[in-house]
């Protein structure tokens, strides 16, 4: 399982409905919306642990 890193809610990866990569790293999140905002700033929540 891993962490959305926006609303930190838990995320089956197999079942994730949005993924993004950023600096080689994968991220699963919960919903679109949580994606689109991890894309428009990521330092932002990556920041936020």
């Amino acid at each position: 399982m891993a962490i959305d890193p926006v609303c930190k809610m838990t995320v089956d990866e197999k079942k994730a409905p949005a993924i993004s990569d950023y600096k080689g790293k994968r991220y699963y999140f919960c919903a679109k919306g949580c994606k689109i905002a991890f894309d428009k700033d990521p330092e932002k929540y990556l920041a936020q642990k």
